[in-house]
């Protein structure tokens, strides 16, 4: 857990506020700060990038946690850090060894974006927002990451996890991300936001999940329009099927499950993974990892037709290099 933590936190509470922008009033939520940091100091996810203020660890985290989820990063992690330890570490290396170290993580233009960002700031990370965002492969979100976690910068962001809690805690729907940002900033606290904004994450990635929340499990439950608002809905169902009584004392149906779960939405279907272009190229540049290939070796090996043109895609964008009749990592 960060440094820190110990810190009691009772800033940040929010009176009623209204705004056009979100339809009328934001709900009440005198003490959210405080109850979301006390239960973060209990159930903190242990993730090594969090036991760090480094710029470029927290970059290098950030980074990877792209599309990725903290389970598959955090040993990626270990082993990234272990092999380029610093930024001068990094802008050292040839491209290939990059490659070769993020290798399994997929998405590999971000190793080829952190290769830029490393030689272009060898000493070190600009320390604004704005200076982050311009960096390659770095956008707002992943900018107010660092800004936050490495130089202890009090400025809102929000990824899809911090979008979908504030959001259903404010709204009672997940929010846009301009939406998003700014519930951010009218709720975050005055100290300990870096805290606040791991807070958030672990919630949406633990209890305020996308499908099926655990509302009966959240420390906000209380004041939670999305919480409120599916308890309603469930009391009105057993209302109908009791013919419209709800009697104290009166016994009643037992409902099936909570209204999170009864009310969840369909499960998406899952994009299919197999037949894209990115599953190719990512075995493309595995392939390469273990040596030098032809086009034809590595059209055999994958067994897609797609190998010529993607191999072509991937010189293009600096992710692979000719050799002679072969292709290789960039050397």
């Amino acid at each position: 857990m960060r440094r820190g933590c110990e810190k009691k936190n009772t800033e940040g509470r929010l009176g009623p506020q209204r705004s056009a922008a979100y339809g009328g009033s934001v709900a009440k939520s005198y003490t959210v700060s405080t109850r979301l940091l006390a239960h973060y100091r209990r159930t903190a996810r242990d993730l090594p990038w969090r036991r760090t203020h480094d710029p470029y660890e927290v970059l290098v985290s950030e980074v990877m946690l792209q599309q990725t989820q903290a389970a598959r990063v955090t040993p990626a992690f270990d082993r990234f850090v272990r092999r380029f330890p610093t930024l001068e570490a990094l802008a050292a290396a040839p491209l290939g060894a990059v490659l070769r170290e993020w290798s399994g993580l997929g998405y590999n233009r971000r190793a080829r974006d952190l290769h830029r960002i490393a030689r272009m700031s060898p000493q070190g990370l600009p320390r604004t927002v704005a200076e982050l965002d311009a960096l390659p492969g770095i956008g707002a979100y992943t900018a107010g990451a660092i800004a936050s976690f490495a130089f202890g910068q009090r400025v809102p962001f929000a990824d899809t996890n911090i979008k979908r809690v504030l959001g259903r805690f404010f709204l009672g729907r997940e929010g846009t991300d301009q939406e998003a940002v700014d519930l951010d900033t009218r709720a975050m606290p005055r100290r300990s936001s870096d805290l606040w904004h791991h807070a958030l994450m672990d919630l949406g990635a633990t209890i305020c999940k996308p499908r099926a929340p655990q509302c009966d499990d959240c420390p906000l439950r209380a004041d939670c329009r999305y919480a409120r608002g599916h308890a309603g809905t469930a009391a009105a169902s057993l209302r109908g099927a009791a013919g419209g009584s709800l009697r104290r004392g009166a016994r009643q149906p037992e409902a099936q499950g909570s209204a999170a779960v009864r009310h969840q939405t369909p499960p998406l279907r899952p994009a299919a993974y197999r037949d894209t272009d990115r599953r190719i190229r990512g075995a493309i540049v595995k392939a390469l990892t273990r040596g030098d290939l032809t086009v034809r070796a590595l059209e055999k090996e994958i067994g897609d037709r797609r190998v010529a043109r993607l191999v072509k895609a991937l010189t293009a964008d600096g992710l692979v290099e000719p050799a002679g009749r072969r292709v290789r990592l960039p050397s």
